[in-house]
């Protein structure tokens, strides 16, 4: 719609050899640089929860099911959380910063594995003193729940 039909005055448009205004081409510009940044942060993000399926992939059992099925917990309860990797093991993060996280047992040569958080994650409770990992030999439903929950509790 040309300005004298849209609001009855005419003004003439300053317009380069390609028909954009100076305001339209830094527009044009700032939204390329933002669907730019977009896609890098999401270019890291699809490459950091391939390096944590990675890693997953090759625990031996049965750590690398316990690690798997965390990870489609976490994603689940907390879709905003980043997947990445956290000392070679694998975390979910909140800008940047690991709220909660899995421990291979066998990787540690430990006794157990350990779903745990870290001081990103709003576990607080009144008393002074709350759990923060828990060891994990198996993950039936209630197991589950609890880190759903836990999990939730955490980005909230």
């Amino acid at each position: 719609m040309s300005p004298a039909k849209a609001g009855g005055t005419k003004r003439p448009i300053e317009s380069s050899a390609d028909g954009f205004s100076a305001e339209e081409r830094a527009a044009m510009k700032e939204c390329a640089a933002e669907l730019t940044a977009a896609g890098r942060r999401s270019g890291k993000a699809a490459a950091e929860e391939a390096d944590l399926l990675a890693r997953i992939a090759v625990m031996p059992s049965p750590d690398g099911a316990l690690a798997e099925r965390s990870h489609t917990i976490v994603t689940d309860a907390a879709p905003d959380l980043a997947p990445k990797l956290w000392y070679g093991q694998p975390a979910w993060a909140r800008n940047g910063k690991v709220a909660c996280f899995y421990r291979s047992g066998q990787a540690d040569k430990t006794r157990y594995s350990v779903f745990g958080f870290d001081e990103e994650a709003a576990l607080d409770e009144d008393g002074g003193m709350w759990p923060t990992s828990w060891a994990v030999t198996g993950l039936d439903d209630a197991g589950e729940a609890l880190i759903r929950r836990l999990v939730r509790r955490a980005v909230s």
